[in-house]
This record gives structure tokens, C-alpha cells and sequence, in this order.
């Protein structure tokens, strides 16, 4: 099975005070630490569980500048076997619609099974899978937590639903998924794999090579505009209730009926 999983560079929030700039524009982005997106990191993983059970190939993508490279390489130290970078001034300020037509202009030129995306990415918007899979007029499934290769044509596919319930369903190849937390462990990447990597050749292509019109992406094609960066501001802070368990119980519940929560 040939699967491609779309990852992305972002700043690290267990490492970073995440600072808004003085224009409101964006965060203050100099000197901070950057890593691969947790959900894609998921995905990553379960591409590889995959791989070891079916075969095939696990290719690694990502829409960035050159320092995006470093999350490719690392994806590859973690298993999958190629990455690609697609990299160009002409994809800078693209919103998710730009975002999912760069990834379709590559993975048209490939031949893959499965695509898969994190549930969302820094800005929270959870978008791009659900654009790209429309795109290509495949099938696709979000907040996937389990997957199951039934054959060549086929998989089924667990995803997290309301109230916590599990939904199942049977999906026809290719199609696109976007993974949720907690589907898998993503396994730890050592510095031998790091460095059994550092050397491997990873593509570099831009809007040329992907016959992709800039007035597509960047902020000429990009419909959503940010307007504004703000922290809000914090709030009363949370209510302590002491007392034994029942007495707690008893002035939840007054709270929750005094807020209208419960009648």
C-alpha cells in the first residue's frame, strides 16, 4: 500500500511563550522552537503500523520554507521510507482552500492509496483534509482512532463521534483521513535515526514543477484573511468546592441549576 501522510512544522507550545506581535498580525515567531504537529505525528505512526502489516511505502509531505525540511527528516527517522518538500514564495499566506491545492497538485502526480492528515494543525481550523479529499473526489473520514486494512480495495475506519460513542465504517481506496490523538503511541526517534537520515535526498518542488497557477494560492487565492491576533483576556479563574465527596456533590449541583445547566 502507498500511503502519504501531510505534515507540518509549528511552534512548539511546550516549549514556547507563544507572544503576539506589536501589529497584531501573528505571534512572534523568532527564536522559537519548532517541532512536527502533534496530530500529524499520529499519523505518521499509523501509516507505519500499516506499512508493517501490509507493506508498501509511507511517503512524507509538507508545505513550508527550507527550515520545514527538519520535520520531513524527522518523520523519516520514525519509519517512512521518502519525503518530499513543497516549497515556494509563491506559497506563502496560502489558506487551507491553498493549502489543499498545492497537496493535490503533488499527490496527482503520484499513484497513493491513502492519504493521511492530522485532525488539525496550529491554527485549530481542522480543514485541509476534508478540502484535499473533496479535491480528488475520494472518500474521507475525520477524528479516525482506528484503522483496518479489509484488502486492497477496501479498509474500515473507527472515528471519535459525539458523547464519546465509536462510529464504524467500511471505506473504498484511495481516500483521504484525518487521524485524531491517541490512535496509536508514536514511537520515540533516537539520533541514529537521525543521522541515518540526515543525508537522504528530499525533493524540493514549487509551483512550476507542480504546473500549479500562483493566482491559486498565496494571498491572491486565499479567501479566508486574518484580520487579528489577541490573547483574551483571563478570566475569574475556576471555583474550589471543599467538603466531603457528597457535600461537593450538593453544591455542584445547586451551581449547575443556579447557571441553568440542570433543572
Amino acid at each position: 500500500m502507498e500511503i502519504l501522510v501531510c505534515v507540518k512544522r509549528v511552534p512548539d507550545t511546550a516549549e514556547n511563550e507563544i507572544i503576539v506581535n506589536r501589529d497584531g498580525t501573528d505571534i512572534e515567531r523568532e527564536d522559537l522552537v519548532f517541532s512536527v504537529n502533534e496530530w500529524d505525528n499520529y499519523a505518521v505512526e499509523e501509516a507505519i503500523q500499516i506499512k508493517d502489516k501490509v507493506g508498501g511505502n509511507v511517503t512524507v509531505i509538507t508545505v513550508g520554507n527550507d527550515d520545514a525540511e527538519e520535520v520531513v527528516r524527522r518523520e523519516m527517522a520514525m519509519g517512512a521510507d521518502r519525503g518530499i518538500l513543497l516549497c515556494d514564495e509563491a506559497f506563502e499566506g496560502s489558506d487551507g482552500k491553498g493549502i489543499a491545492s498545492i497537496l493535490k497538485a503533488e499527490i496527482v502526480k503520484g499513484k497513493y492509496d491513502l492519504v493521511l492528515t492530522g485532525a488539525q494543525a496550529d491554527d485549530g481550523a481542522g480543514q485541509v483534509g476534508g478540502m484535499l479529499a473533496a479535491m480528488l473526489d475520494w472518500p474521507f473520514a475525520s477524528l479516525v482512532n482506528k484503522i483496518e486494512v479489509i484488502d486492497d480495495k477496501k479498509i474500515l475506519v473507527g472515528r471519535e463521534i459525539a458523547g464519546g460513542n465509536q462510529e464504524i465504517n467500511e471505506i473504498d481506496l484511495p481516500c483521504v483521513l484525518s487521524i485524531q490523538t491517541g490512535i496509536n503511541e508514536p514511537r520515540y526517534v533516537g539520533i541514529r535515526g537521525i543521522r541515518k537520515v540526515a543525508s537522504a535526498d528530499i525533493p524540493v518542488h514549487g509551483a512550476n514543477d507542480l504546473e500549479l497557477s500562483p493566482e491559486l494560492v498565496g494571498p491572491a487565492g486565499s479567501l479566508v484573511k486574518r484580520l487579528d491576533f489577541f490573547v483574551p483576556e483571563p478570566g475569574e479563574g475556576a471555583k474550589m468546592l471543599e467538603g466531603n465527596t457528597q457535600e461537593i456533590l450538593d453544591k455542584l449541583v445547586e451551581i449547575l441549576k443556579s447557571k441553568g445547566g440542570i433543572k
